[in-house]
């Protein structure tokens, strides 16, 4: 249990990290450590709030095929920004940019890691 969290915890690093990397707009000022802890800031965002704003929304997620969980998304790694100074979001376009590079990131990490078990 705890070597999995451990690993959700790298994943979100190595995702959060490449978005900072890849995209305009989102600046990641700090060390590893504090990457770390980033990570494990979105991880209890995404894990507390972010099912209870989908709750709320859900008529509209479907209203617009899903492409409100874009924003939905794009808000909690915002959220996190708001939260950690080493991390900055500049503007809607790159959180939203940056939300759709973190899930593609974390769902090929997670299926090579899976694949490995």
């Amino acid at each position: 249990m705890l070597a999995r969290l451990v690993i959700r915890l790298l994943i979100n690093a190595v995702a959060l990290w490449a978005a900072a990397s890849w995209i305009d707009g989102i600046v990641f000022d700090g060390t590893i450590v504090e990457m770390i802890i980033v990570a494990g800031i979105f991880g209890l965002i995404n894990a507390i709030i972010k099912p209870i704003i989908n709750f709320f929304a859900f008529p509209f997620i479907l209203l617009t095929l899903g492409l409100l969980t874009l924003v939905i998304n794009a808000a909690m790694l915002w959220l996190t920004a708001a939260f950690t100074p080493a991390l900055q979001v500049q503007g809607l376009i790159a959180a939203v940019l940056g939300s759709i590079v973190i899930s593609v990131v974390s769902f090929f990490l997670s299926i090579l890691l899976d694949h490995k078990r």
